[in-house]
């Protein structure tokens, strides 16, 4: 399914991602297109987010990672009870004070949490609601945001909970149910402090008959009649046999059923069998795997494509039946019912990112660490109506007896086209439909379109309001000082006693700062509270000013003195590691700096009332610009490759300021022997003078000796000269003879 710009709901929903702070759950039918737009805002979004979901197989399919390896949480059970829960069961049970105390979370991925601006939960009507409070609490956590909702990250949740609840055993609810009114996301503790916005996005794209779209409607609201009961008992064919193959699939609710129908109807084909095997490379986990590791295949199976075509012919989607019609070890051969020809099957890679966060651009990245290789396709005689969610299906058999869970009879049906496609082999009876009384509850805080609109407004104009507020938060300067402090006591480098003095220094600065913004920011908040009645007007002044004093004060105390360092280490030798963090913190302030100057635009649209998405696009842009010219300047500094005769001109420079041959050897860790080589090589340029760096009377003796030697080797003439000459007097009179013989001409 392609973004359709006319979709008012999906373009809606994209600006409250896009162009406010506002948590969102995103919902829609099956069909409406939950997926498209995760995949829409991955690729337009310009906040740093990163995507997330319950499952290995899921995070692969939502281009994500499951939840549990990013915020690094054990599995089990997370108690908000204070204290810890003493139980009998096989279950781990985590409250906040051990889920904290036993975390591991390394230093690059406490960076990329710290850098979120938003969090994508995709199945979110899988996630259990202690898991996203054990979230919570890492975020409030590793954000150092202990009063805020998921520490300040603004969140997306996306599913649809009228398909299948989460999984909780009997054993997990008796721990639980003290502490909640459910199993659901909606349930977990955070969110009642920031409640998502619920909105539903409601243009049909999977079906078209109204009739059967009406039914699917009533059987997600839990409004079923007897209508739709008797228009059901039509489709009821217990002894139903497909008279083409390649048609339909059989919908069942356990696994081990449908492996099964999958077994049997493929040994009952007398041909041979084929083996494809996946190809792994680098870290795939076994349980994630998105497809089947050996394919066994013959000719004549019902196979399902997983995947949707990339190609621009579009031949498959995900759930797309067919039947293999040739194959030999490498090829596969599939035809559609109804379509001509045969269409060879390509393999499709999936990849196993980890994000990364890249501090010098200020973005969060995706860093493939694994792939893995297979043709999209699976035995599809059968299918769970777990495994079906998602997929899209012209002709089904539904034969789930009388064992449908809540939610399952709406998921089967939904994930047909038409009711033409639909077969029964077990009758649904008003008994066997069910709808959660919680979910169904939570449905009914959806506005409608009129408040959304307002709602928007109001958010766009308070995420303005937040940005001038994060422009004087002080706390992520002061993480980034205190991680460098702590990062000193473990370095090995000539400059130690000096970085530790500036980091000191630096910390004492920062936490003046941080104590004179945070009464800043309090005065803020009572001026923005009434800034509407005079037009903002005076609250441009006061953000102008403090704009004028904070920007001084960083440059002054924080910047300055990490500019001076830099040029100090710089003389150092095996310290690039050190200056690739000294530059990273200097980045971090300056990010600041251009971070506060950007508010008194905030401040102009706000008196002008400028377009809010124009506002925030232009200061984007603005930002990028920035984060991408310290980039740019950050390769520079710590530069591996130091530009030609950058360590000769250092030393010339400090020559210049009067030091001594052995002053600059010691300061630099050099010998005095390189220092009078970097020097020797500026007599030929004429920027020092012969006699500057050797006496008149060595300058006639070298002279006199190299006069009888057959070429001008050093190593020669210093052996004639002896020890009282070093090679750097030889190799300065050598350049004073070619300095001469140049003028001579």
């Amino acid at each position: 399914m392609e973004h359709d710009p006319l979709n008012k709901n999906f373009e809606m929903a994209v600006q409250f991602v896009n162009q406010t702070g506002r948590h969102l759950f995103l919902t829609g039918k099956a069909g409406t297109g939950k997926t498209t737009f995760l995949k829409y805002i991955k690729e337009n979004s310009p906040k740093k987010l990163a995507i997330v979901a319950p499952t290995g197989v899921a995070a692969i399919n939502a281009g994500g990672v499951t939840i549990h390896s990013l915020f690094q949480l054990p599995f089990g059970i997370f108690s908000p009870a204070s204290q810890p829960v003493e139980v009998h069961t096989t279950t781990n049970v985590h409250n906040k004070t051990s889920l904290l105390k036993h975390l591991r979370i390394n230093k690059d991925k406490r960076k990329l949490i710290r850098g979120l601006d938003l969090l994508v939960i995709d199945e979110v009507s899988m996630v259990r609601a202690d898991l996203l409070d054990a979230v919570d609490v890492v975020l409030r956590h590793i954000r150092h945001k202990p009063h805020l909702p998921f520490g300040g990250v603004q969140m997306l949740y996306i599913g649809d909970l009228f398909q299948l609840p989460p999984v909780m055993k009997d054993e997990d609810w008796r721990i639980l149910k003290d502490h909640y009114r459910g199993s659901f996301f909606f349930h977990a503790h955070a969110l009642r402090q920031s409640p998502p916005l619920y909105m539903e996005l409601k243009k049909i794209y999977r079906q078209s008959d109204e009739a059967f779209i009406s039914l699917l409607n009533n059987l997600r609201n839990d409004l079923i009649t007897n209508k739709d009961i008797q228009l059901l008992q039509k489709y009821y064919h217990p002894d139903f046999k497909p008279e083409r193959k390649g048609e339909y699939i059989i919908l069942t609710t356990h696994n081990s059923k449908a492996d099964v129908i999958n077994q049997k109807e493929l040994d009952a084909i007398s041909d041979p069998l084929f083996t494809y095997e996946a190809q792994i490379d680098g870290t795939f986990n076994e349980s994630a795997l998105p497809a089947e590791r050996q394919l066994k295949l013959k000719k004549g199976a019902q196979v399902m494509f997983i995947r949707n075509d990339k190609g621009e012919s579009r031949r498959y989607y995900n759930g797309k039946i067919g039947t293999v019609s040739r194959l030999n070890k490498n090829e596969i051969y599939v035809t559609f019912p109804g379509e001509p020809g045969k269409f060879q099957v390509e393999k499709e890679i999936w990849e196993n990112i980890r994000y990364t966060y890249n501090q010098e651009a200020d973005e969060v990245e995706e860093q493939v660490i694994g792939s893995f290789s297979q043709f999209p396709l699976r035995l599809a005689w059968a299918i769970t109506i777990h495994k079906s969610q998602g997929l899209t299906f012209n002709k089904a058999i539904i034969d789930a007896g009388a064992s449908f869970a809540a939610g399952q009879v709406y998921v089967a049906l939904s994930r047909l086209t038409s009711l033409d496609g639909l077969v029964l082999y077990s009758p649904i009876t008003p008994d066997c439909i069910s709808t959660d009384e919680e979910a169904n509850a939570f449905s009914k805080t959806a506005l409608d379109e009129p408040d959304m609109l307002r709602e928007l407004k109001m958010a766009q104009r308070q995420y303005m309001y937040q940005m001038l507020l994060d422009g004087f938060d002080w706390n992520m300067l002061s993480v980034a000082i205190e991680n460098f402090k702590n990062d000193l006591e473990n370095r090995r480098i000539p400059v130690l006693k000096e970085a530790e003095a500036m980091a000191n220094d630096l910390s004492i600065a920062i936490k003046r700062q941080e104590e004179t913004a945070g009464k800043f920011t309090i005065q803020l908040q009572k001026l923005l509270s009434k800034a509407e009645k005079d037009g903002y007007q005076h609250i441009c002044e006061r953000v102008k000013a403090a704009e004028e004093y904070f920007c001084d004060q960083l440059q002054i105390e924080l910047l300055a003195p990490l500019e001076s360092h830099i040029v100090q280490v710089k003389k150092q030798p095996k310290v690039k590691k050190y200056l690739q963090d000294v530059v990273k913190l200097t980045n971090a302030f300056n990010a600041k700096k251009q971070q506060i100057e950007q508010l008194t635009k905030v401040t102009h649209g706000l008196i002008n009332n400028v377009d809010p998405v124009k506002l925030l696009e232009e200061i984007r842009t603005s930002h990028k610009l920035n984060a991408m010219a310290m980039a740019s300047k950050a390769k520079e500094e710590v530069s591996s490759k130091p530009l030609k005769g950058e360590s000769h001109r250092l030393s010339l420079s400090m020559f210049k300021e009067g030091k001594s041959i052995e002053d600059i050897a010691q300061e630099r860790n050099l010998s005095a022997g390189t220092i009078e080589g970097h020097l020797a090589s500026f007599i030929t340029s004429g920027q020092i003078d012969i006699e500057a760096l050797v006496s008149k009377d060595k300058i006639a003796m070298i002279r006199q000796v190299i006069e009888t030697v057959a070429d001008e080797s050093a190593s020669q003439i210093k052996e004639k000269l002896g020890d009282e000459f070093t090679y750097g007097e030889i190799r300065a009179v050598l350049n004073y003879i070619k300095l001469l013989a140049a003028n001579e001409r």
